[in-house]
């Protein structure tokens, strides 16, 4: 019998709540449901809006009774911003965020080096902006209830998912006993000790690095702006790194690295988070100010994941199906983007509008982001955190020299999380004309944001299935075109037809945007005479042309969602 605790989790900032449990009597009749997601973190709740978005119920199941301890992850992206926004929380995120651009790293007292992220007008969001995870699932879950697609249960375990023919049964223990639920398929979304990923005796790929770091949020009023703050060996930490980051409701996080051979039970003593914070805040110059611990924890640095992520009717996501270092902000951004990519592949195949072979491809593009990822992680953390003593007189030279020498500085970047490229993609056209532009995202990139008014950008046009981007300043789309696309829709595939260029609206489109300087033709690398782009319902295009015809379009149409 799982019996969650009822006690509301403590915290200076924050006021849990605890959820009523739900329970199977007062529900009897159990059918096989369509989905079922195992955990309720960023990963789980963002597939389960995702597929919502594309009208694929679900089964939402969290062990708890209250959202996760802890501010735990707390920098989210530009394009993580844009994904919450298609599911609806990115304007409570903005509310109560931090926006930054800037991190800076210190060796020996003096500013080594200033990252600085790109952003322009044509950016919705800032790169990153830092806000507590807890509000961000409260964002997400009340997004959720909101839906009545979703079906989310409060205090539910999985003990056991038997896979049958086809389905899948689950054993799920509440505070009354167990009941049985199946489901078509289930998603493993239950974090990085996946108990799913352990009872079906799965391993992970790649390498963890020895060291532990601990997470320190503190109460404390420090004059600094949001910026990113880095100190490479200090005195007090000889050898290891300190990280610092401002968070909502004077909250900063202290993170640092443990010498060799301090257990996390001792490192988490009180006196020795005291010792610790104490000599960093001495260290920035103020000593003795007045600060209270929020919460701590203990991490290490993995860079591991499944080399599948679909096995059977179980689909692994988030930390579940990979595990990646926190340098660089790569762990709910990677989780966001591989709920972004399950939700709509799985909702076209649970719909029928495509076979197993699209799940397929959902797993090898997102395996490919996460080994994409360890590989850049990797010389960061190699670099925070040097495995053996060639790394660590090679990273010490370069603290040494980027005192004096500027070209080695550009090391200290911490290679921030970016959205992957689906360069190879199955989905991606064939016979388009991708090799023949000059500019603009190409095949398997995410899509370029355009500010097209005061408070009007491109990506809050786009959404909800396939967007084709017409660019024309003709009155109509061409005859052939309207025929393939109707075609298209008839066999239920959602397309959205968005003409580019148009002072008037266009007879077969679904929508126009004026371009009258040209800026997004540009942005989009279209030459005047004209082109278009296919995305996908995640976004990232899979193909575009200069010239386009019906032969060409229904090419496309065909290779992006395989059957």
């Amino acid at each position: 019998m799982h019996t969650p605790s009822t006690e509301a989790r403590p915290s200076i900032y924050y006021t849990y709540q605890v959820f009523q449990p739900w329970l199977a009597s007062a529900h009897p009749k159990q059918d096989r449901k369509k989905v079922v997601i195992v955990g309720s973190g960023p990963a789980g709740m963002v597939t389960a809006l995702e597929l919502a978005r594309h009208g694929v119920p679900s089964v939402v199941l969290s062990a708890e009774l209250q959202f996760s301890q802890g501010s735990r992850a707390i920098c989210f992206t530009r394009r993580s911003m844009e994904i919450l926004q298609q599911v609806g929380v990115a304007d409570r995120m903005t509310a109560g965020g931090l926006p930054w651009r800037f991190g800076n790293s210190f060796y020996r007292g003096q500013r080594v080096f200033r990252m600085e992220a790109p952003h322009d007008a044509d950016d919705r969001f800032f790169p990153i902006i830092n806000v507590q995870q807890q509000f961000m699932e409260e964002y997400l879950h009340d997004a959720c209830k909101a839906n009545p697609l979703i079906d989310f249960r409060w205090g539910n375990k999985v003990n056991k998912v038997d896979q049958k023919d086809g389905y899948a049964v689950l054993e799920v223990d509440t505070s009354e006993g167990p009941y049985a639920l199946e489901s078509d398929w289930v998603v493993a979304a239950d974090g990085g000790r996946s108990g799913i990923r352990t009872a079906m005796n799965l391993r992970m790929e790649g390498a963890s690095y020895e060291g532990f770091f601990v997470i320190a949020d503190i109460q404390i009023d420090l004059p600094y702006p949001t910026e990113r703050l880095a100190f490479f060996d200090p005195e007090w930490n000889p050898g290891n790194t300190i990280l610092m980051h401002r968070e909502p409701n004077g909250i900063w996080r202290v993170d640092y690295q443990l010498p060799p051979g301090e257990t996390p039970e001792e490192a988490l003593r009180p006196e020795s988070l005291k010792t610790r914070i104490d000599a960093q805040l001495a260290m920035i110059g103020h000593a003795g100010l007045k600060w209270e611990m929020d919460w701590s924890s203990v991490y290490s640095a993995r860079t591991l994941t499944l080399p599948d992520f679909v096995h059977g009717s179980v689909i692994f996501t988030g930390d579940a199906a990979h595990l990646l270092p926190i340098f660089g902000v790569r762990g709910a951004n990677t989780a966001f983007q591989d709920a972004q990519s399950l939700g709509w592949h799985l909702a076209f195949v649970v719909k029928g509008l495509a076979g197993k072979t699209l799940l397929a491809n959902h797993s090898a593009e997102r395996v490919g982001a996460a080994r994409e990822i360890i590989t850049e992680a990797g010389k960061s953390t190699r670099f925070m955190t040097p495995p053996s003593r060639g790394f660590r007189l090679l990273r010490d030279a370069v603290l040494s020299l980027s005192l004096t020498q500027e070209f080695v500085r550009p090391l200290y970047h911490w290679r921030t999380s970016r959205p992957h490229e689906y360069t190879h993609s199955l989905l991606n056209s064939t016979g388009d004309d991708n090799a023949l532009f000059k500019s603009g995202p190409a095949h398997g990139a995410p899509p370029q944001n355009v500010r097209l008014g005061a408070n009007d950008f491109l990506l809050d046009h786009l959404g909800g299935g396939f967007d084709l981007l017409y660019f024309t300043d003709a009155p109509a789309i061409p005859e052939a075109l309207q025929q393939v696309i109707q075609n298209a829709r008839q066999q239920g595939m959602p397309l959205n037809v968005i003409a580019v260029g148009a002072a008037q609206p266009v007879a077969g489109a679904d929508k126009h945007l004026l371009d009258a300087d040209g800026h997004l033709r540009a942005r989009y690398g279209v030459p005047a005479s004209g082109g278009a782009y296919l995305l996908r319902p995640d976004q990232h295009v899979c193909a575009r042309w200069l010239t386009l015809d019906a032969t060409r379009l229904q090419a496309a149409l065909t290779t992006a969602l395989p059957q």
